[in-house]
């Protein structure tokens, strides 16, 4: 017999942090990828047939280096939030577990750095 509460008997055995803003941001994150995608698949298919010139004339477009630019961002955070969930949820070693978000989370901010370097270097130049 036990003279603890219930919530005394939960205190203890996990995570009392809600999970509530990482599900939220990765939502937000999906919405804001829904019309990325389609713009990105239409402009893929417009600019089809078109040479290197024809590309970075197109890509130096203001608006068009904007979208790109907030593509990458929101892919790359999107898969970023995605893989945390599948090592938290199936990684079980605290240093491997550590080590591999390390990675995910470096990995992701490094492309998505390198990916708006290219789209800011072709959109300046002469």
């Amino acid at each position: 017999m036990s003279f603890k509460s219930p919530l005394g008997r939960a205190r203890g055995l996990g995570s009392a942090k809600s999970g509530t803003g990482h599900w939220a941001a990765q939502r937000l994150s999906a919405m804001a990828l829904v019309p990325l995608v389609l713009w990105f698949v239409w402009s893929l298919l417009c600019q089809a047939g078109a040479d290197h010139a024809g590309f970075t004339a197109w890509l130096s477009q203001p608006h068009v280096a904007v979208l790109m630019s907030a593509f990458t961002l929101a892919l790359f955070y999107h898969a970023q939030l995605g893989l945390q969930v599948v090592i938290e949820d199936y990684v079980h070693q605290e240093f491997a577990k550590l080590g591999a978000l390390v990675v995910v989370k470096l990995g992701a901010a490094l492309a998505a750095l390198s990916c708006v370097v290219s789209v800011v270097l072709i959109a300046v130049a002469p």
